[in-house]
């Protein structure tokens, strides 16, 4: 998971993901959509495979990325255990900060 959040805390990465959330596309697609240069971007491609937060195939002489949808709702998942915990314990605090009422 700490991977996976390093990766996400880039701006740049998580505006690759976007461009990828919905189709497949080549590295020079996603770069020609950046104001850096091509390397720069493969190196974000890279670590976003790495840590499996997107997929790529091959086509012919062309890589396809796209975002792994498995992946995300999974590190969401995870994530979801601590807010879900989070709830727990402001619920019990309120509840035991509620003045009781008199009968």
């Amino acid at each position: 998971m700490d991977a996976k959040l390093r990766a996400l805390a880039d701006e740049t990465r998580r505006d690759i993901l976007g461009l990828v959330w919905e189709r497949e596309r080549t590295a020079g697609d996603i770069a020609d959509r950046f104001d850096m240069s091509r390397p720069a971007v493969s190196q974000h491609l890279g670590v976003l495979l790495e840590c499996d937060l997107s997929a790529v195939r091959r086509e012919g002489t062309h890589r396809l990325y796209q975002a792994n949808h498995q992946a995300l709702a999974n590190l969401r998942q995870e994530l979801d255990t601590f807010w879900a915990a989070s709830l727990r314990r402001l619920k019990a605090d309120a509840e035991a900060a509620k003045p009781k009422r008199r009968r």
